[in-house]
């Protein structure tokens, strides 16, 4: 049995909190230059050439990337064989969370209740997800979702007779209705299957996944990357001011579902996608 300190867990939390917010991740990075060579539209190619500028005055001025460093989103494995000592695992998640917005100077969003509004100062807590693994290990990864994209996610219950056809329509709507909205070019999480929070859980949890990375499921290698081609062509374009870079990625995870349902998520998030893991 593994023992790890909640100490080293909150330590590696705040780290994370700094790093996902201060920087863009590589792939992000790859795809963004990739998207500035191809773009068609010399206003989209314009802007682009700004993100990236940005990124550049972010990293040299050691500033955020975006003003919104949105809540943190936590997907937690936790490997079977260890064990968590020194205190709560989940009290520890949220004190790295308090450290790394404090201390890093990221913008504090979080509220304390939906309807009251007022802030905890120190954008906590958390929301994290959790999931025992086999093993010896902690990962922990970090995704800050800015509630401008966030905002713009959908869920649709289908039915089963909507079939494949349906599941694009859902994505072109969601990606359509969001517009500039949700700071485009984005990147695009879809979830498909399991029950109503089930698949909008994997549509938050398909953005972590390397842009440029497909599924190792044939069909949904396909879908992905014709939803990309056809949201592409859609002509939103970067800044929403139009071109030919919509977005960056469409990344698809499934899961099984009931015989009566068909429920498809759609977690649009913008241009940075920020995110990091750590393993303990």
């Amino acid at each position: 049995m593994k023992e790890i300190e909640v100490t080293a867990v909150t330590e590696a939390v705040r780290d994370l909190c700094i790093e996902a917010n201060y920087g863009l991740s590589s792939d992000m990075k790859a795809a963004l230059e990739k998207a500035a060579e191809t773009e068609e539209s010399a206003l989209g190619k314009q802007i682009l050439s700004k993100l990236e500028e940005n990124l550049k005055i972010a990293k040299e001025d050691t500033i955020p990337i975006c003003q919104d460093t949105g809540m943190a989103v936590f997907f937690v494995e936790l490997g079977q064989e260890v064990h968590i000592s020194g205190g709560s695992l989940e009290d520890a998640i949220n004190e790295g969370v308090r450290r790394g917005y404090t201390e890093g100077f990221l913008r504090k969003s979080v509220v304390s209740d939906p309807i009251e509004r007022v802030n905890t100062k120190d954008n906590t807590p958390a929301v994290i997800h959790y999931s025992v693994v086999p093993g010896d290990s902690l990962k922990l990864t970090i995704a800050p979702k800015g509630f401008g994209s966030e905002n713009m996610s959908r869920v649709f219950m289908l039915k089963p007779a909507d079939g494949i056809e349906g599941v694009k329509n859902a994505i072109l709507t969601a990606v359509k209705d969001a517009g500039p909205n949700a700071c485009p070019p984005m990147v695009v999480g879809v979830g498909i299957g399991g029950t109503f929070e089930k698949c909008a859980l994997l549509a938050k949890k398909a953005l972590t996944r390397p842009v440029g990375e497909h599924s190792e499921i044939p069909y949904v290698k396909d879908l992905e990357e014709e939803m990309l081609r056809r949201i592409n062509a859609t002509g939103i374009g970067p800044g929403g001011l139009g071109g030919s870079t919509t977005a960056l990625a469409v990344n698809v995870l499934t899961y099984p579902t009931h015989i009566a349902g068909l429920p498809v998520g759609v977690n649009i998030c913008c241009h940075v996608n920020r995110h990091a893991s750590r393993v303990l």
